[in-house]
């Protein structure tokens, strides 16, 4: 048998196939058991014995060439299959771009009204001492606030922050004043993780340090910002509160944007929802400070109680579970 021949009408047969049952013919006809080329194998040995070796090389080089040809048949037949499904003519699929986090985009929506206002911008470590955290902000040893069940504590003594508050004490021992600054940042609590408290969590804190500063200041301060955030009509109120770093000290209240201050389960049936707790500087903590001439006015909210207000949302826990499908509702154009 001419196997030169033989090789060129298989090649010839590969390339004219067009569908995956004539290519199984055309290697059944040539590779198997029963095939062409087999047969070709098996009578090598009734060759003469000086033709063996030559006729053995040539016939297994051109199984090698057919098994290779017939495979790269097999993955052109298997694309074009695939293109038969692909309509070229459609519009393309708009790929879905990563935007910022709702709690950061809503974090600089409210730094933005108070730099408006006139507030800087500043920041501080995650990690405090036990003074920044709680000694120089007029708490007491024996306060609650310091129990182990509710501040992360170090190794070395120092702590994770329970408030971005120890910023204002960094920024004035280095700045006099007058000064307006806002401060923003993760602060972190052994709070359970529950669809109202979150171990960690966003906090934004103001301070406003001058000459005669009042009460009317702060209360005009954080109006404003709640009509910025919550919409013209939203209404406000101030009740009293406690902190041990201001006096007196108060809390904000809104109206209830779930059922309009007609009472329901979220305002708990008194149509007013808490977002802030706020007062003015405590005297002994700017008196420390070598400050006596100067009072101001802090406050303090969580950028998670102003997102779940804002947009209606009853789980904190959404904000840390990187459901895409929630996280794009903020985003959507």
């Amino acid at each position: 048998m001419n196997l030169n021949a033989f090789r060129e009408n298989a090649k010839i047969e590969i390339e004219k196939v067009k569908t995956d049952g004539e290519l199984e013919k055309v290697r059944v006809k040539y590779l198997g058991r029963k095939g062409n080329l087999t047969e070709v194998l098996h009578s090598i040995g009734d060759l003469p014995k000086e033709e063996r070796p030559e006729a053995g090389r040539i016939a297994n080089s051109i199984k090698r060439e057919l098994e290779e040809l017939i495979k790269e048949k097999k993955e052109i037949l298997e694309e074009k299959k695939t293109l038969l499904w692909k309509d070229l003519t459609l519009p393309g699929r708009k790929p879905f771009i990563g935007t910022l986090h709702p709690l950061t985009v809503l974090g600089e929506e409210v730094q933005d009204i108070f730099i408006r206002m006139g507030f800087s911008v500043v920041e501080g470590p995650e990690i405090e001492t036990d003074y920044y955290n709680f000694t120089a902000l007029n708490t007491p040893p024996d306060h609650p606030a310091r129990d182990l069940q509710d501040t992360f504590y170090l190794k070395d003594g120092r702590l994770l922050r329970t408030q971005t508050s120890p910023v204002q004490i960094r920024i004035l021992e280095k700045h006099s004043p007058p000064l307006r600054i806002i401060s923003s940042g993760k602060c972190y609590r052994m709070d359970t993780f529950d669809p109202s408290h979150s171990p960690t969590f966003t906090q934004i804190e103001g301070l406003w340090v001058d000459k005669n500063i009042s009460m009317a200041d702060l209360f005009g301060t954080l109006e404003l910002f709640a009509k910025e955030i919550f919409g013209e009509n939203i209404k406000t109120e101030f009740l009293p509160g406690y902190f041990p770093f201001t006096e007196p000290s108060c809390e904000q209240l809104i109206q209830c944007p779930f059922c309009l201050g007609e009472g329901c389960s979220v305002c708990k049936k008194k149509g007013m929802i808490e977002i802030l707790g706020a007062g003015l500087v405590h005297p002994s903590i700017l008196k420390k400070l070598g400050y006596s001439e100067f009072n101001g006015f802090a406050f303090g909210m969580g950028v998670e109680r102003i997102a779940m207000i804002k947009y209606n949302i009853d789980d904190i826990r959404l904000f840390y579970q990187n459901e895409l499908q929630f996280l794009r509702q903020f985003n959507e154009s």
